[in-house]
C-alpha cells in the first residue's frame, strides 16, 4: 500500500477513485508514564514513554486506515493527514484520514 500526504502518486495514474477512509485509536496514559514525565519536566529530556505511546497509536490507526483500504480493493491512500483530539483528561484520539485510490 503507497500512502502518501499529496494528491497522486509520482509517476502513477489514478485508475479509480474509492473516497475517503479513516482509522483512529483513543489512547489513554499511563500512571507510570505520568510520573516520569513530571520528573522530566524538572529537568529536561524528552518524555520517551509518550513518544513511545504516540508512535504506537500512529501505526494502529495507520494499520486500521490501510485495511479499509484494501478492503476496498485500493492500492495507494492519498492526501493523508493526521489529527488528534481531546476526549477526556488523560485521554486522547489520535486520528488519520485520506482518499483511496486504485493506480496504474
Amino acid at each position: 500500500m503507497v500512502l502518501t500526504n499529496i494528491e497522486s502518486v509520482p509517476g502513477k495514474k489514478i485508475a479509480e477513485h474509492f473516497g475517503l477512509v479513516s482509522g483512529s485509536t483513543v489512547r489513554a496514559r499511563h500512571i507510570g508514564s505520568d510520573m516520569a514525565a513530571g520528573f522530566k519536566n524538572i529537568v529536561g529530556g524528552e518524555l520517551k514513554g509518550y513518544t513511545q505511546l504516540l508512535t504506537d497509536s500512529r501505526k494502529q490507526a495507520l494499520d486500521r486506515m490501510i485495511e479499509q483500504a484494501q478492503q476496498l480493493g485500493a492500492n495507494a491512500i492519498v492526501n493523508v493527514r493526521f489529527s488528534t483530539s481531546s476526549i477526556t483528561q488523560g485521554a486522547a484520539e489520535l486520528y488519520v484520514y485520506g482518499t483511496a485510490v486504485k493506480t496504474e
